[in-house]
């Protein structure tokens, strides 16, 4: 059984059970808020009931898309160190240029993030959403709501008829992150790891699930409050006073930044090489929203070969400063508002995202100017690629369309896994409706199709 034809049938079964369906998603939903995905009280992830399911012919795409994407951002992160003058084409601080511009003792440019894209699964192109290089998170996500497809009703009805394999993001990421440290200099066979960020900011849960797992391996790890951490002699020190050999960070550079005086214990340990940093400075250069522009600078485009180009020119959605547009092009903004989206030049969690479709013309026009010199870019909206599931958690239970992210994992360079998405609104994010879905992929070479 396909991918599609498998979908499909999940659908058509929940639509002939439907009694027996809505106990399933009850049963799931119950697992999901007292489980690592509730981060408190009513703050719980919510999810569909038909999954994600793709093809191998799909993943494959998914890799080659890691892989050339990956290999832009190794030429434009080299081109920012070498090159002064690229270096002004982005906004950042003195403080923030000279953390960039640190040696980081081994040689991935970027050893986690998320590629978003909208992905039109009957054609197969796509457009780039955002590059998650800056505390990427969601693993735990996906591996939870994979866990519970034991659960599903309907699942359960077609399991026995597929070879239906499943991504592991946490302990991969782990092997990454050793693989990345162990190419430093009097790197430890066994490193005390802290795991870093501005805990009042954080997913912390997430966080444990990741101590849990390098301490499974023999490997001590604490979650650790970025402020509380010292540095003496040397050496980085956890708020319990162990030395810590790598900082896997989570904490967000725009967060580093904002907190730069309180965090100076961190800041110097970084910068005299007393700690191995996974996830350097240096990625903020591509998590920026900088970098849709300087992607078509002409300094770009001429260490890039004629493919990438050509690739950038085709999935990269226009952007411009929103500070920058004509009077008469912030009035085309304004009426044709469904095709545009509005976003900060440095934020994360889609915080501040506005997407001209879901409002009225007056409602659209005054968020515009409220974004005025704040530091907006305006992107061209992609309308995303929809797919029909049904929502449990809201009555009265109905199929209808939904939005559809794919995110996709890279560790080290390399495609690991999907992270699948979808909301009813015109934005895809937590606080904007978003729903998380379990993703599987079907291995046809195996199934003999």
């Amino acid at each position: 059984m396909r991918a599609r034809e498998l979908t499909e049938n999940i659908g058509a079964y929940i639509r002939e059970h439907m009694s027996e369906s809505e106990k399933s998603a009850m049963r799931m939903e119950e697992y999901i808020k007292h489980s690592d995905l509730n981060a408190g009280g009513n703050n719980y992830t919510r999810t569909l009931q038909i999954p994600k399911i793709y093809d191998k012919k799909t993943i494959d795409v998914f890799s080659a898309i890691v892989d050339r994407t990956y290999g832009i951002f190794e030429k434009v992160i080299q081109k920012y160190l070498d090159d002064p003058e690229y270096r002004r084409l982005f906004p950042f601080s003195k403080e923030l240029e000279e953390l960039i511009l640190l040696p980081v003792g081994y040689p991935v440019s970027v050893p986690i993030c998320r590629i978003d894209i909208f992905f039109n699964e009957e054609t197969g192109d796509f457009k780039f959403c955002e590059f998650n290089t800056d505390g990427t998170s969601a693993m735990n996500e996906n591996k939870v709501l994979d866990d519970i497809l034991y659960m599903n009703n309907a699942w359960i009805h077609f399991e026995k008829e597929v070879s239906a394999k499943r991504f592991e993001l946490i302990d991969s990421w782990i092997d990454a992150l050793l693989a990345t440290y162990h190419g430093c200099e009097n790197a430890r066979e066994k490193p005390y790891v802290a795991i870093v960020d501005f805990l009042d900011k954080a997913y912390l849960r997430e966080f444990y699930v990741f101590e849990r797992h390098f301490r499974s391996r023999g490997i001590e790890a604490e979650v650790c409050d970025i402020r509380h951490m010292t540095y003496r002699d040397g050496r980085l020190y956890s708020p319990t006073g162990h030395a810590v050999d790598v900082v896997y960070r989570r904490a967000v550079t725009s967060d580093v930044m904002n907190y730069y005086d309180e965090i100076q214990d961190f800041i110097r340990a970084v910068k005299e090489g007393g700690v191995c940093l996974i996830g350097a400075f240096k990625t903020q250069i591509v998590h920026h929203k900088a970098i849709c522009q300087v992607l078509v600078h002409p300094m770009t485009k001429a260490v890039l070969t004629p493919e990438e180009n050509q690739f950038i020119e085709a999935h990269l959605p226009k952007t411009v400063e929103l500070d920058k547009l004509t009077r008469k092009e912030m009035a085309g903004l304004w009426e044709d508002k469904d095709s545009w989206i509005i976003k900060p030049v440095d934020s994360y969690a889609a915080k501040g995202v506005y997407a001209g479709i879901d409002y009225s013309h007056k409602e659209w026009r005054r968020i515009a100017e409220s974004c005025l010199g704040q530091k907006y870019i305006a992107q061209e909206y992609c309308r995303p690629y929809k797919t029909e599931n049904i929502n449990f958690g809201i009555k009265p239970y109905e199929f209808q369309l939904y939005s559809n992210l794919t995110g996709l994992y890279t560790y080290n360079g390399k495609f690991q896994g999907v992270y699948s998405r979808m909301s009813d609104g015109g934005i895809i994010s937590t606080q904007y409706n978003e729903k998380t879905v379990a993703t599987r992929y079907i291995d046809e070479e195996v199934q003999g199709l």
